[in-house]
């Protein structure tokens, strides 16, 4: 059974470069390329793709754009990101965004190949000099997070939510969907439903607009 790519990149070159390398693979098959972001979704629409080869910076859509809207409509395309940056923000915005992969430009052939069935087969895979960057702008985020929960729980009550429930409640009161909370707090979906599960529980309430009406009445959370 062949791995279904397409490369999404705006210089021609670079695209036919990386089908030659992949297309030396028995099991890859390029079913698709793009040359810019909005090509991209609408080609991921039309043809059945396994792994998306997309370049951050291109025309109309650039890649962190470009993985949202693809995980939204086909949530099982495995999405990886090509680039030449390799500054830790830019892995967390992507990683946020819901992509499977994180890789320089400059990788090498076998490395790009071994990242393509790893992510295939499920796993993740960030480009090895980049991981620590990754993991220590994570760290930093989540004690940010921490940090301001706790400044949260000083001003105010919580009736008995936890500090995560109670995260998960400040960014409904901003306005997020569950997919961008799961995206924000590095959860899943599935996750943040259990949370709200909690929360509509413990604050008796029946839905968000209540929770977050009740929360702000008690301070529970205190909108910016």
């Amino acid at each position: 059974m062949s791995i279904r790519i397409l490369i999404a990149d705006d210089h021609v070159l670079l695209r036919q470069g990386i089908r030659n390398v992949l297309e030396l693979e028995s099991d890859f098959e390029i079913v698709a390329e793009a040359g810019d972001g909005e090509d991209a979704v609408n080609k991921v629409q039309e043809v059945p793709v396994d792994i998306a080869l997309i370049d951050i910076n291109m025309p109309k859509l650039n890649g962190i754009e470009v993985t949202k809207r693809i995980r939204l409509s086909r949530p099982l395309v495995k999405v990886v990101v090509l680039t030449m940056h390799d500054d830790e923000s830019y892995v967390v915005e992507v990683v946020k965004a819901g992509a499977a992969g994180y890789l320089l430009k400059d990788i090498d052939p076998g490395m790009l190949i071994k990242a393509i069935r790893t992510i295939y087969s499920g796993e993740s895979f960030i480009y090895p000099t980049l991981a620590k960057k990754l993991f220590g702008e994570i760290s930093r985020l989540e004690e940010k997070a921490k940090q301001g929960t706790a400044s949260i729980l000083q001003r105010g009550r919580n009736d008995g939510l936890t500090m995560r429930e109670i995260e998960v409640l400040q960014l409904i009161a901003k306005g997020l969907s569950n997919q961008e909370i799961a995206n924000q707090l590095f959860l899943s979906e599935k996750t943040v439903k259990n949370h709200l599960t909690n929360i509509f529980r413990k604050l008796d309430v029946a839905d968000r607009t209540q929770a977050v009406v009740y929360s702000i009445k008690n301070k529970i959370v205190v909108l910016d």
